[in-house]
């Protein structure tokens, strides 16, 4: 769901050509998959557009490529270092709406509203905190 709701955020706010946004897998399980169904109802009911998603696994090249990486959970951050090592280029997700806490995960509550409220807050501090909009 981030990388659709930034994207939007972005475009209303007319700095879509300033990003390049994507959202990648650190682990393999979930590659090729498209968007989970829940998820992309929540996306619906909010009015956030998206188009067909397939899972990738982050590589070498996009760690290389993009100067943030937002990740959703510690877990996350815990397993993309073990991946490339430490970096100043990541951040927790939830970080970014004040809080020093991991996503709601909808995979284990099935709370895809709450996860939406985290993801959308995070997104819109992201814009904010960084002087974009």
């Amino acid at each position: 769901m981030a990388e659709f709701i930034f994207r939007e955020l972005c475009r209303q706010a007319g700095l879509e050509d300033r990003f390049r946004i994507a959202s990648m897998a650190v682990s393999t399980e979930e590659i090729g998959n498209d968007i989970y169904p829940p998820a992309k109802e929540t996306l619906r009911q909010h009015g956030i557009p998206f188009e067909r998603h397939c899972a990738r696994r982050i590589d070498r090249a996009s760690f290389d490529r993009y100067d943030l990486i937002v990740c959703a959970d510690r877990s996350n951050i815990r397993a993309i270092e073990r991946l490339f090592g430490p970096s100043s280029k990541f951040s927790l997700m939830m970080h970014w709406a004040g809080e020093e806490r991991d996503v709601s995960d909808p995979w284990y509550t099935r709370d895809f509203e709450a996860a939406f409220r985290d993801i959308y807050a995070a997104c819109q501090g992201l814009l904010t905190n960084n002087n974009f909009v």
